[in-house]
């Protein structure tokens, strides 16, 4: 009878190990193609199986994607699939545009957007008029701008930040890829001259909040219709 140790048995394996790579990568394509908003990386890493790397998968996923006609675009925190930017044309319709954003509004997101966080007085010094809470609760409720943290000052005054939907309806990553003050002027978000004798002049009750020019042509009715009446 032989003496000598038994070979010791193999340990098992994990239960828990990560899937390759490669599959990994299948995941993240599966959950931005699915998903209505971006993702984080926190999100993917909830869902997918224990000891993956999202980060990983995805940056092995956007070399992938690069040059295609859908590219993984990063908005903000999160990652969404996104048509690529110089096939945008592709995806255009022309349709009548009845609103748009009053400049009182337009001022106002902007300068949420370039000076954020900032509080609504710092938005009235810039602005040099006050800012009537109708077109910061409308800009609230269109999701392009939130509430932020609340200053360290007296009173506590609480300031107002971009949203994620702002970026990603603009196709930026953050606040630092928002244009210049050219690029603005090219696209008529600003006026290329300051306003001269004989220019229409703002006469709205500043306490309205009206945050859309009113089309001249519009009839009672419609106006009536409108979904930002003050009597909703």
């Amino acid at each position: 009878m032989s003496d000598a140790p038994e070979p010791a048995e193999s340990a098992p394996e994990s239960l828990f190990r990560a899937p390759p790579l490669a599959e990994q990568e299948r995941m993240v394509e599966a959950l931005l193609f699915a998903a209505a908003e971006p993702v984080t990386l926190g999100e993917m890493a909830a869902r997918m199986p224990h000891g993956s790397d999202p980060a990983e998968a995805l940056s092995l996923l956007r070399r992938r994607y690069e040059g295609r006609g859908v590219q993984v675009t990063r908005v903000g925190d999160a990652y969404a699939m996104r048509t690529a930017a110089d096939l945008g044309f592709l995806m255009a319709r022309e349709q009548v545009e009845q609103r748009k954003l009053s400049r009182a509004a337009i001022e106002t997101l902007a300068i949420v957007a370039y000076h954020q966080p900032v509080t609504r007085a710092e938005i009235e010094e810039i602005r040099g008029v006050s800012v009537s809470r109708g077109t910061v609760d409308q800009l609230i409720e269109l999701d392009w701008i939130k509430f932020g943290r609340r200053r360290m000052t007296p009173g506590r005054p609480v300031t107002y930040v971009v949203t994620q939907d702002f970026l990603d309806h603009f196709g930026l990553e953050s606040a630092r890829d928002l244009p210049g003050l050219k690029e603005l002027r090219e696209a008529g978000m600003l006026e290329s001259r300051p306003p001269e004798e004989g220019d229409p002049v703002d006469t709205r009750d500043p306490d309205t909040g009206d945050m859309f020019e009113d089309d001249a042509e519009a009839s009672l009715d419609d106006k009536a219709d409108d979904v930002w009446d003050d009597e909703d």
